[in-house]
């Protein structure tokens, strides 16, 4: 065989298995899986110790994820957990300061502790947790780098598998310092897939051609093993070479089965023992785990300089949590609603640390990476499939249903008053944001609770007197009281509705009208004509427009809207570069001829999310109407028809006191297998724009590393623009995913290619999706109602408190009946 190696490698071979909780089994079984996967490492250890294997001398196992670690611990005897934490201490084990490979739902303040319980748990054993892995997925957000280091991180290994994603500087196999917003450094590594090391061959009957493409032919088998190994690893390292790759040593990951989910594998260490005694010389092998290999790097910094970066790396993988869209508004939601009980019990005096962990464990467990069984697009009625997509969208419920219940208990230990005869119309008002503000709580009354109220009410402040402005709507099984209430940061009210049966207004006739007796108020108010109807707190609805004293929305039959005026600086707020208007949808499927296809046709869809031949259908307005008109906000119906749905109106709530318009987006979509996106365009606009990820604004398209994605980002609230004297957010709390790559198939530009300067970078919600191959649900038909806000203001303004807008409006106030 001819070498021809121009240097002397040494190859470091890290041995782990890769989680992926329901792509290979049910999520139950992987938890059992990997629990003894662990316990077969402590056995092959045992062995070696005793001499039993003593030829395995030299194993060495990292611990992928934390969680892995948990279910050992949950199942382990008191000598197997002396045996592993010895073996952590001794450096044939190591941990990994990864809990899971998580995308980027997870917000920063339920991170912070899954990472920190590696961490902790290392500190217990006196060994610090410096490096930290992750496999398969594309990315994490610049605020996942932050927690990282702030946990005491020093190094990360990604193992990126660019299947409809890429990694990032434009080359695998290399080192980066990644600066975090804080300035603190992480050394990454940008390493091959997870199973390169199976592809290389260094695991007999466990190999794979994925990538390695060659006249082998190997799953699982290789033919003539040693000699087509062999083969594999010297093109690879020339390869290498010849691509002017500047180090003589470079690492391989490897499990135990050519599998997700893989057991370990002692016969690794024969392996790499008959290597070294043949080829030694010229390649070495020797079986590492993280720290040391990372070590390793750092000796050579002096020789070969490591370049550092700042900014975002979006994750390519995000997307799965849209093929789910209603479990991941649950999710959304029950996220949310942790970080109010936070704020509400800091002291945990309710809400116990031990509750709180299982209610982060179940959200960790949703935004894990895996989406489903590995055939779900293929066979979508297999029972596999169904009882997978079942569970994972039930770990949405539980942790929705935990957390739900955690606040009511919350709720019922400071006075909530549970449901009896005659409890009273007492409230209690919560401002949990850190803001100020004039916000809209609404006080639901049971329908047999109204009636006391038919001749008139009102809404006081129960400790001043205080009266507030309210409106009266319809809810099920009830009305809703919507009461405009001032309220500082951290603030608590105390209101009650009562009735005022003296107001006889309500029956009297004004000689002063702009209504007809037909109850449609179309009439602009004239000022010393038409007396207090033409005040700064009227409302105007007519066929085409709704106008409050801060906004004029227009909209036109086919178009959409096309105007949405901010009546104090006289600025339209929509971009003038908008292919669609504000809320219209867009929906695009790529045909399949035959069901037969339905994988084969995704696979070739890469990164794009959509075939060449996608069809793209845009929303058209069809018809409005009233819903409701007061003198506290009104609210509009548009209705769209679009291709991929029976049904989508979109609800436009308008304020007489606040610059806020809450919008609603009902629709009932289609069951449809071939591949298929709806977007929801949001074409708000200024100078800047902002997103918030992982606690962390920034600027899309700026703040990245190099060679990343740019077509759509995985947000925590909204988005913002900024500028010198306007400011406007949108903010998102059911649909994360931000598209500001073109929705039509195009060409992909990633972050530093000069052509997206010219791109105009126009704001979508993506709201679903089916377009992956395997793991993705396959449909996504049924019944949304995706909620939005758009916030403005006319003054400068930062963006981080813009998204604290967000943030204050997507929580909303807590509120709850009191005694």
């Amino acid at each position: 065989m001819s070498k021809q190696l121009a240097r002397k490698w040494k190859v470091y071979v890290i041995h782990h298995s890769h989680t992926d909780i329901g792509y290979t089994e049910r999520q139950e079984k992987i938890e059992r899986f990997h629990g003894d996967f662990i316990r077969q490492v402590v056995r092959i250890l045992n062995d070696i110790k005793s001499g039993k294997r003593a030829e395995l001398k030299g194993f060495r196992w990292v611990c992928e994820t934390f969680w892995q670690v948990e279910k050992f611990l949950a199942v382990a005897t008191a000598d197997e957990i002396r045996t592993f934490e010895e073996a952590i201490r001794d450096g044939d084990i190591e941990l990994s300061g990864t809990y899971l490979n998580m995308n980027e739902l997870i917000s920063g303040d339920v991170l912070k502790p899954m990472l920190n319980r590696s961490v902790a748990y290392g500190q217990s054993l006196g060994v610090p947790v410096r490096s930290a892995m992750i496999a398969d997925i594309n990315g994490l957000s610049w605020g996942y780098a932050q927690e990282m280091a702030d946990a005491g991180i020093e190094h990360f290994l990604t193992c990126i598998h660019p299947l409809h994603g890429i990694f990032p500087l434009g080359r695998k196999q290399t080192p980066f310092w990644w600066k975090t917003p804080k300035g603190d450094r992480l050394l990454v590594w940008n390493n091959e897939y997870y199973h390169m090391g199976n592809e290389l061959g260094l695991v007999p009957n466990a190999v794979n051609s994925y990538v390695m493409k060659d006249e082998f032919k190997a799953f699982p088998v290789l033919e003539n093993h040693h000699e087509s190994s062999a083969k594999r690893i010297f093109r690879y390292l020339r390869n290498l070479e010849d691509e002017g790759y500047p180090y003589s040593f470079v690492p391989t990951m490897v499990s135990g089965l050519i599998t997700d989910n893989s057991p370990p594998y002692g016969g690794i260490v024969d392996y790499i023992r008959e290597w070294n005694a043949k080829y030694g010389d010229e390649i070495e092998m020797e079986l590492t785990t993280l720290s040391p290999f990372f070590d390793k790097v750092k000796q050579e910094a002096d020789t070969v300089p490591i370049p550092e970066y700042e900014g975002d790396w979006p994750d390519w993988w995000s997307d799965g949590l849209a093929s789910t869209p209603h479990s991941t508004q649950l999710f959304r939601e029950a996220q949310r609603k942790l970080q109010v009980i936070k704020c509400l019990d800091p002291g945990l005096e309710v809400a116990t640390a031990e509750r709180i962990a299982q209610a982060e464990r179940l959200l960790a467990l949703y935004s894990e990476h895996t989406w489903g069984y590995s055939s779900s697009i293929e066979e979508p009625w297999n029972n596999m499939v169904l009882q997978l997509g079942a569970r994972k969208e039930g770990m949405a419920t539980q942790a929705h249903q935990a957390i739900m219940t955690l606040y009511d208990d919350l709720l019922e230990a400071r006075g909530e008053a549970l449901l009896y005869p005659e409890r009273p119309l007492r409230y209690r008002i919560i401002n949990t944001s850190e803001l100020d503000l004039t916000d809209y709580a609404q006080l639901y009354v049971d329908y047999w609770e109204f009636p006391r109220l038919k001749l008139g009410l009102e809404v006081k402040d129960v400790i001043t007197g205080e009266v507030y402005r309210h409106q009266v709507i319809w809810a099920s099984r009830g009305n809703v009281v919507v009461v405009e209430v001032p309220i500082k940061a951290g603030e608590e009210k105390h209101l009650e509705i009562v009735s005022c049966p003296d107001d006889m207004s309500r029956a009297a006739t004004s000689s002063i009208q702009i209504e007809g007796t037909d109850g449609v108020r179309d009439i602009a108010p004239i000022a010393g004509l038409h007396g207090k109807f033409a005040d700064d707190s009227a409302i105007l609805i007519d066929g085409t427009l709704l106008e409050t004293p801060y906004v004029r929305i227009e909209w036109v039959q086919g178009e959409g809207i096309v105007s949405w005026l901010d009546k104090r600086s006289g600025k339209d707020l929509i971009r003038d570069d908008r292919k669609h208007a504000p809320f219209t949808p867009v929906y695009d499927v790529t045909p399949v001829d035959r069901h037969e296809d339905m994988v084969a046709v995704r696979r070739a869809i890469g990164r794009n999310r959509k075939g060449k031949n996608a069809v793209v259908a845009t929303g058209h307005l069809i018809g409005s109407k009233n819903i409701y008109q007061g003198s506290l906000f009104a609210t509009v119906e548009l209705q769209y028809k679009v291709a991929g749905t029976s049904y989508y109106a979109v609800h436009l709530t308008a304020y007489a006191h606040t610059p806020r318009v809450d919008v609603s987006v009902r629709f009932h979509k289609d069951s449809v297998w071939e591949p298929e996106n709806l977007y929801i365009s949001l074409p708000f606009g200024g100078e800047e724009l902002w997103i918030e990820k992982t606690g962390i604004v920034l600027k899309p398209h700026v703040n990245q590393l190099p060679g990343t994605g740019t077509d759509f980002y995985c947000l925590q609230e909204g988005f913002c623009f900024t500028g010198a004297d306007q400011w406007v957010a949108v903010a998102m709390p059911d649909t994360p995913l931000l598209q500001t790559g073109p929705v039509e198939h195009h060409r992909i530009l990633l972050h530093g290619h000069p052509d997206l300067a010219k791109a105009p970078h126009l704001p979508y919600a993506w709201t679903m999706t089916n377009y992956w191959e395997t793991n993705f649900k396959a449909t996504v038909g049924g019944f949304y109602e995706f909620k939005y806000s758009i916030l403005w203001g006319n003054e400068r303004q930062s963006a981080e408190r813009a998204i604290q807008y967000c943030r204050a409006v997507n929580a909303g106030l807590v509120c709850y009946r009191s005694e």
